[in-house]
């Protein structure tokens, strides 16, 4: 195997020929753009090319430009070289038909990480298995960036890529992988239409969907996770910076992974201790199953499966619920707006996204909007929203602890609360202040939620006075605000 290095600093060259050659990769240099070009016709044979960006005469754009026009270098590997970091640039240079690109100042890892990925050489063997990722995206610049974001994580392996959903479909049989990353919006067919073909022959397979933030983006996810898909993620916005947008990728993209592909790391799905002050706190006994006072409001926590789960909760709801219900579902901007809308389509109760100083009245449901806070204060003999853009707790704005605190304060011991799917532990404070002040907390059980995080850890700390399937927790909710009538129960 041969490799052509192009940079006008000799120091660069020999500092990448010296990585390159721990795979016993026989390495040629040039310069310059033109005399790039000059060795390969005397080394027509060359299987890579790693060339500087901004050099005379040529520059590596200008390069690509070239050898891209040449039938005769067409499956000749080319690997950007550059401290360039706006993802415009890093765009063009892939539009140009640059295979990849690395990021000045480097290190021989980064290389080999590289080399990996473009299948040049293989991957050491390891003990454990890695998380197989196939990454469907029509942006060639999207695609390079997830790659180039799970290709550090030693856990996990991109064994494809796809333009569009119909690849993507062909791809799935021949790379095997455990889960998808699938943009929503593509040519030829979408994320939506593909996720309705694959769950009809691949029901359980992980497809994590990308999304922009706007309301057509939210309104497609929405019915993407309705169809089928598993999680979402949003693609970073009005970010011009590669390593800002990379960094944003990699907070949201590889927990959600690592966490629904439980069955090939186990170790990475699994509930952390709880905290300490819980276990060695001296939880009072469980409550009776009937309380002595019907609940004056119903609280909601949710994530991870949540627009899903929150559809079949209130599509098993008939009647006009007697007290109001405040929620906040993990999500962003303009999606809690959509989810608001939606589930108020059918439903005898009033949705909406809350908003500053709303009034709190039964018959409500008020959902938390994305990227703030949502608490309840009392005025006089009523009770209004105030919305805040404190500091994230549990990492999340909004938070349901901070929901669940207010709630405490405003109403006592008069609350019915309920931690449904989701990933974290955010609720679980909010739910033991509850309890302290004489009020209720149902949880989701494990085998209905997407992940069994929130609610996990509100059971395991014994803070929940019944664990319940997704199907029953209607018909409880109901039956502790004494109101009986209820439609039957629909799949969502």
């Amino acid at each position: 195997m041969k490799a052509l290095i192009i940079d006008d600093s000799r120091t660069m060259r020999r500092l990448l020929a010296s990585y390159v050659s721990e795979f016993a990769i026989e390495v040629v240099e040039a310069g310059d753009g033109l005399e790039g070009l000059e060795q390969l016709q005397r080394h027509p044979a060359t299987d890579l090319t790693l060339v500087d960006w901004d050099m005379p005469r040529m520059n590596g754009l200008e390069f690509v430009r070239a050898v891209r026009s040449d039938r005769a270098f067409a499956d000749m590997k080319v690997m950007m070289v550059t401290s360039h970091n706006e993802m415009a640039d890093i765009g063009q240079a892939l539009e140009e038909r640059a295979n990849d690109f690395l990021m000045k100042p480097l290190t021989g890892e980064m290389v080999a990480d590289k080399l990996r990925m473009l299948g040049l050489v293989e991957y050491p063997p390891r003990a454990m298995p890695r998380i197989r990722i196939l990454v469907v995206d029509d942006a060639v610049v999207m695609r390079r960036m997830i790659a180039e974001v799970l290709g550090r994580d030693a856990d996990l392996e991109v064994v494809g890529a796809a333009a569009n959903g119909c690849i993507a479909l062909q791809k799935i049989p021949q790379v095997n992988p455990d889960v998808i990353t699938l943009d929503v919006e593509m040519p030829e067919m979408d994320g939506l239409q593909t996720v309705r073909e694959l769950r009809k022959t691949y029901p359980k397979l992980p497809v994590i969907m990308f999304s922009s933030l706007t309301l057509k983006g939210a309104g497609a996810t929405l019915d993407a996770l309705a169809a089928g898909a598993t999680d979402y993620v949003t693609k970073p916005a009005n970010v011009g910076n590669m390593t800002e947008g990379l960094a944003r990728l990699q907070a949201e993209l590889i927990p959600k992974i690592k966490l629904h592909c439980r069955h090939v790391l186990p170790a990475a799905g699994s509930l952390p201790p709880l905290p300490r002050v819980l276990l060695a706190s001296s939880m009072p006994a469980a409550p009776p199953a009937d309380p002595p006072m019907a609940p004056d409001v119903l609280c909601i926590g949710c994530s991870t499966g949540g627009p899903n789960a929150l559809a079949t909760l209130f599509g098993g709801i008939t009647s006009t619920l007697p007290v109001p219900c405040v929620i906040v579902q993990h999500m962003p901007p303009l999606f809690t707006k959509m989810l608001a809308e939606r589930l108020g389509k059918d439903s005898p109760n009033r949705f909406f996204e809350g908003e500053e100083n709303q009034l709190v009245v039964p018959g409500s449901v008020y959902i938390a909007p994305g990227g703030r806070h949502m608490e309840l204060r009392r005025d006089g003999n009523t009770v209004r929203l105030h919305l805040h853009d404190g500091p994230p707790e549990n990492s999340c704005r909004p938070a349901v602890d901070v929901l669940f605190r207010s709630v405490a304060a405003t109403y006592g011991a008069k609350i019915l609360a309920l931690i449904m799917t989701g990933m974290g532990q955010d609720g679980l404070r909010g739910c033991e202040i509850i309890r302290e002040r004489g009020g209720r907390s149902l949880a989701q059980d494990e085998a209905t939620s997407v992940v069994w995080g929130m609610p996990g850890y509100v059971a395991q700390a014994g803070l929940a006075d019944r664990v319940l399937p997704l199907p029953q927790l209607a018909g409880e909710i109901m039956r502790r605000l004494r109101v009986p009538s209820l439609r039957p129960l629909q799949p969502v």
